[in-house]
């Protein structure tokens, strides 16, 4: 009987990626004419980049927001949002975050480490946090705030030619900003700026 050929683990080269030094990212890294408000607060928020390895290949989790939301709907997005008082830190906030909007079960993830925190344009300091999926789970999109639950190959949002600066008009002014589509999924924005500079550590 021909056995199952073995995933490839990122582990190591993950964990080795995001303990290299580096700034900072956000969404004006190419737009940077833009003024910002004086005095802006920004708010705590932490998302989980869960990277699963049940399947025959390394994949990234991902999801497509509900149409029906107020800010970014059907974007896509990493499970996660702010950090609320009950939350002991960011890493709390995503994993508890990620448990409502796709079902993940708190103790699943192996939190691997961070990534350096993404100011959004929404005025929230996002810190990435990037965990490993040993384990299958059943996903369940939360009702009212995810349309879809997918999943992009780890190799394609590493690679950093597969990323593409597109731009649009946004507050009279044209805004640049990273894409990295897959398929029928249109990913940019902050999730592309993140996993860009996650591509860009792990190909130093």
């Amino acid at each position: 009987m021909p056995k199952t050929p073995k995933v490839h683990d990122p582990t190591d080269q993950i964990r080795a990626a995001l303990r290299r030094p580096g700034h900072g990212s956000s969404d004006f890294d190419l737009n940077p004419e833009t003024v910002l408000p004086p005095g802006r607060k920004l708010r705590p928020a932490g998302v989980l980049v869960p990277i699963s390895i049940t399947g025959d290949m390394p994949r990234l989790i991902l999801t497509k927001r509900s149409s029906a939301l107020k800010h970014h709907p059907g974007q896509i997005a990493f499970p996660g949002g702010k950090q609320d008082e009950g939350d002991a830190d960011v890493t709390a906030a995503a994993l508890r975050e990620a448990r409502e909007e796709i079902g993940l079960p708190s103790g699943l993830p192996e939190v691997l480490g961070f990534l350096p925190t993404h100011e959004t344009v929404t005025s929230f300091s996002v810190t990435p946090v990037v965990a490993i999926v040993r384990h299958p789970f059943q996903p369940v999109p939360e009702p009212g705030e995810v349309d879809e639950i997918f999943s992009v190959p780890l190799a394609h949002v590493l690679d950093p030619a597969n990323y593409v600066i597109e731009s649009r008009r946004w507050r009279g002014q044209r805004r640049k900003y990273f894409t990295v589509p897959f398929g029928p999924y249109y990913i940019w924005g902050a999730t592309a700026r993140i996993l860009r500079g996650l591509a860009a550590r792990v190909n130093e």
